[in-house]
């Protein structure tokens, strides 16, 4: 797992790199600011495009300025520098780089001067980077605002001024807003979130040589999920294996109009690897799930009555997709919850009556699973502003209820019991689909019977869930990847993983 440190962490990680590695302050600039220009030259290949490079006199300008020399070197010679002297500070990098410059034109703007006039093909930002702690006002707001409204594609450097590298974000903060973003060595907390999407629509990752060992040894509740990590937590296939080996799910889904979510949270399951799958539906679902699935089996729901149920049998037990929210919904999960203590997966509807029944929550056996999006999570723990106070709720939570709270996102984030926030770092936007929770609820049930702790469940899950969503619309460009699919690719992406 990769730790995602805060501003004041990074800071650190900085200054620790600079002692022992040891290099210079100045150098590591250097390292930083080569690093840019060599993801922006190959993207970027049209030398004649006109560039300004708009730089604070902090070390975010400090980078701009070598940025903008090196730029220079490769060829980019229709190249102007914007110094932003709001403040009579500056520090000894910036002034350092300035002196480096040679033939690149300059331009200083002062508070309250009139903005020069700009044509500029690129823009690039490197004004504050991660020194923010407060929102932009003054002439910093006015001129951010001012170049929001350029019609130039904006790459910021590390940071887009104005933007919270972590804790909250006003919801009328003014903040540049990048086509690109190129940050160093790691992504920022809030980057993950969805409120970056306003200032960011594409973000990469440049690896600038800060201490590996250090970043590792910083105590932070935030981790992004790598591929590394989940080809070392997936279990093999081995020989003289049976079905009995890979546990035995039981999925308590579906009404008679909403079957659907029964038939791909099954599926799913057991083309997840569960040994055994079944599906606790309604009368009416039974010819559906024999025709779409045959392998899987059924416990069938009659009248609205709870059926009888050998609950020990079961490795484990999801609940909720398309199960509605009637009496015999309540009933169900008022069963599930008095008769079975090993952990247990909660989705959809029956996050719902959770919300509308808050006594029950006390009754979820410890290490279950929530997988709620934006609006269950707010119904069970109430309404939040922004995705920070939905993160700090959700450590919170699974500390206090001993669970692992699953919130979807782009960037989905597993809470757990010890208070640890992970980031997925797989999935796109055309897995934007009704159905596609249902499969996820799926692919963590399976690894659950499978013997996985509920911890690597949800990290496990959640990777490959995304993953094969990745090589389905990615590497076949796919505009749309549909729940179906995703469940035909999940052994495949498995495999892949494990080989």
């Amino acid at each position: 797992m990769l730790p995602l440190l805060i501003a004041s962490q990074i800071r650190e990680a900085d200054a620790y790199t600079i002692a022992h590695e040891p290099i210079s302050s100045i150098d590591l600039m250097e390292r930083a600011s080569k690093a840019f220009v060599g993801w922006f030259i190959n993207h970027f290949q049209d030398k004649q495009k006109a560039i300004a490079v708009y730089c604070g006199t902090g070390n975010n300008g400090g980078d701009g300025l070598a940025i903008a020399r090196l730029l220079y070197e490769h060829g980019y010679q229709t190249i102007d520098i914007k110094i932003i002297r709001f403040s009579d500070k500056a520090s000894y990098d910036f002034n350092n780089n300035l002196a480096r410059l040679n033939n690149i034109p300059i331009v200083e703007i002062k508070p309250g001067a009139a903005f020069p006039d700009e044509k500029c093909n690129i823009l690039i930002d490197a004004m504050l980077g991660t020194g923010l702690n407060k929102p932009l006002a003054g002439d910093y707001k006015t001129l951010v605002t001012h170049l929001n409204q350029l019609a130039t594609t904006v790459v910021a450097v590390d940071v887009p001024t104005g933007f919270f590298t972590d804790g909250e974000i006003p919801a009328d903060a003014v903040a540049i807003k990048s086509a690109l973003t190129i940050t160093f060595q790691q992504p920022k907390v809030n980057f993950l979130l969805p409120e970056s999407g306003t200032y960011i629509d594409c973000c990469e990752v440049v690896k600038i040589g800060i201490n590996d060992a250090f970043i590792h040894s910083v105590d932070t509740p935030y981790l992004l999920v790598e591929e590394a990590d989940v080809r070392s937590l997936l279990k093999p296939r081995k020989r003289f294996s049976n079905k009995g080996t890979y546990g035995h799910a039981l999925i308590i889904a579906g009404k008679d109009e909403t079957m659907g979510a029964a038939l791909l949270s099954t599926a799913a399951c057991a083309h997840a690897g569960a040994g055994l799958t079944t599906a606790c539906i309604p009368q009416s679902g039974l010819v559906a799930l024999n025709s779409y699935m045959p392998e899987l089996m059924a416990i069938i729901r009659k009248d609205g009555k709870a059926p009888d149920i050998e609950w020990d049998k079961f490795s484990t037990i999801a609940i909720g997709p398309g199960l509605g929210k009637d009496d015999e919904a309540l009933g169900l999960l008022k069963a599930v919850l008095d008769n079975y203590k090993k952990p247990i997966v909660v989705d959809a509807d029956a996050l719902n009556l959770l919300a509308e029944n808050k006594e029950l929550m006390q009754k979820i056996p410890a290490g279950s699973i929530l997988t709620p999006h934006m609006k269950e999570f707010d119904r069970l723990f109430g309404e939040h502003t922004s995705w920070c106070q939905r993160l700090q709720t959700a450590k919170e939570k699974a500390v206090e209820l001993n669970i692992n709270i699953i919130l979807k996102n782009d960037y989905t984030i597993t809470a757990t019991p010890e208070g640890k926030l992970y980031f997925n770092s797989t999935s796109n936007a055309a897995m934007a689909t009704g159905g596609m929770g249902d499969v996820l609820t799926g692919v963590i049930t399976a690894l659950m019977a499978q013997k996985y702790t509920p911890q690597n469940a949800c990290i496990t899950g959640v990777y490959i869930h995304g993953k094969a969503g990745d090589e389905l619309a990615l590497h076949n460009r796919m505009y749309v990847t549909l729940p179906g699919k995703i469940i035909q690719q999940l052994p495949i992406t498995m495999a892949k993983l494990k080989a």
